[in-house]
């Protein structure tokens, strides 16, 4: 008896220990918080009782659209509506999504997933110029320096990311990696890529958008879309070897 009571014992004091012990995470970097919000809350300016309904224009537009899709796929078709109705009202608020299920048919929760799911659609209110600069690692090394772009571009507007100036002219937001890594650091500026900036080209672009002056898309530096920066020294700059060259006359 006194041996079955010592195995009780023991078997106690370990499952003891073994609760104590720490668990040991999966992954030790911290957690990385969205600056946008995914659920909505009412506000003046997005609720469902502020009506909605596409312009004329878009109407066409839209009856183009659902033509290329079969009738009982047109729910194919809500990421491009959802598309023209931000360009029409300025963001993708909750009437524009209604309408849009109201147009395809489908419950609006189809359509809810479908814009807080892609980045594109913007849920709050932006400014006139939506600035989105790219801060992902290819954007910040090799002297490329986005940190410093997304500076100037703070200390100019007086604006952190995700905020809008109080003239409603400008919002920045950062994003991942834009695509146009080779034109590293890049900002795009509502529809359009500009590239290979600097603290001066990105000081300049914001001027010229404060005085209502035109601004030029693609690289800052002068450079013709992504050919090599330094100038044409390792890609082809003759005429190509034809075909069969190097290749043995008897094949």
């Amino acid at each position: 008896m006194n041996s079955v009571r010592v195995l009780v014992r023991q078997a106690a004091s370990s499952t003891i220990r073994r609760s104590i012990v720490p668990r040991r995470a999966i992954h030790a970097s911290p957690a990385s918080m969205s600056d946008a919000l995914f659920v909505h809350r009412d506000t003046p300016d997005n609720n469902a009782n502020i009506p909605f309904e596409f312009n004329t224009e878009n109407k066409k537009r839209i009856e183009e659209i659902v033509k290329k899709y079969p009738p009982q796929y047109k729910k194919a078709a809500i990421m491009p509506l959802l598309d023209l109705g931000q360009r029409q009202h300025g963001f993708t608020s909750l009437s524009v999504m209604n309408e849009v299920a109201r147009l395809l048919e489908v419950p609006p929760m189809r359509v809810y997933e479908v814009a807080t799911f892609y980045t594109m659609y913007n849920r709050q209110p932006v400014g006139k110029y939506f600035l989105q600069l790219c801060t992902t690692t290819p954007c910040q090394l090799g002297g490329c320096g986005s940190t410093k772009i997304l500076d100037t571009i703070s200390e100019q507007l007086k604006i952190q990311p995700g905020e809008t100036t109080k003239d409603g002219l400008f919002t920045l937001v950062e994003v991942e990696c834009a695509g146009a890594c080779v034109n590293a650091p890049v900002m795009a500026i509502n529809d359009d890529y500009y590239e290979d900036l600097t603290p001066e080209t990105t000081k300049k672009l914001l001027d010229n958008l404060q005085n209502g002056k035109p601004i030029k898309a693609g690289p800052q530096s002068g450079r013709h879309t992504c050919e090599p920066a330094p100038g044409v020294y390792t890609t082809l700059n003759e005429e190509p070897y034809g075909p069969g060259f190097k290749v043995r006359s008897d094949l």
